[in-house]
């Protein structure tokens, strides 16, 4: 799927297909960290199952726009009743620093396990910013994911070494960044090639959340 989606010649239907997919395997694999206790059923036999049920109280999903929204259907698909939230995060051209720009979370979101979505993570400066929001709403470093599905080696260590304790999952990592912070070899612009939009000239991959 990574061969199909990275391919410069696959056209925007097949970017969509495969990227999706990935999204839905992405989902259901960080799923399986989230914590749980045993519980005990009964079967239509009658016998009782010991089996497995989730242990906290809701989960929440959250998008760092643009890019990250398009993992939102997938996350609905696989947990049902799930609340949804979004963060608007853009570079200051002067400074170059990421900025705040919009921000929606559902209420109480502090008592959540939150899944942080975005597909693509270059040097980590909107994923770093998107976890200081959800800690600055009371959310436990330790109940956040952050899901993208390509990630640099610079994004991985820049989120990990800020915050330990935030579950980093991604299908691929690449290992460098070239001097305009795009993924290489990368996957391109994936906002632009999932909605079909031309990136301008001097986009990085972390641009999909930076320069919406």
């Amino acid at each position: 799927m990574h061969t199909i989606i990275r391919n410069k010649e696959t056209s925007r239907d097949e970017f969509i297909f495969y990227s999706k997919r990935l999204m839905r395997l992405l989902i259901e694999h960080a799923l399986s960290f989230l914590p749980f206790q045993t519980c005990t059923v009964q079967t239509p036999q009658g016998q009782d199952y010991e089996g497995r049920t989730y242990s906290g109280k809701q989960i929440t999903g959250v998008s760092i726009l643009r890019a990250g929204e398009t993992m939102e259907p997938a996350l609905r698909a696989v947990c049902k009743d799930v609340r949804i939230g979004t963060i608007l995060i853009q570079t200051n051209c002067n400074t170059g620093e990421p900025e705040l720009h919009y921000l929606r979370l559902p209420k109480d979101i502090s008592e959540d396990h939150v899944i942080l979505m975005d597909c693509t993570v270059s040097t980590g400066a909107a994923a770093m910013m998107a976890v200081r929001v959800l800690l600055d709403h009371d959310v436990p470093e330790d109940k956040i994911f952050l899901l993208s599905l390509l990630m640099a080696e610079m994004g991985v260590h820049s989120v990990a070494y800020a915050f330990p304790r935030v579950k980093i999952i991604t299908t691929a990592v690449d290992k460098k960044v070239n001097d305009l912070f795009r993924i290489i070899p990368g996957i391109g612009n994936f906002g632009d090639r999932y909605f079909g939009t031309d990136a301008p000239p001097d986009w990085s991959d972390d641009e999909d959340a930076l320069s919406t």
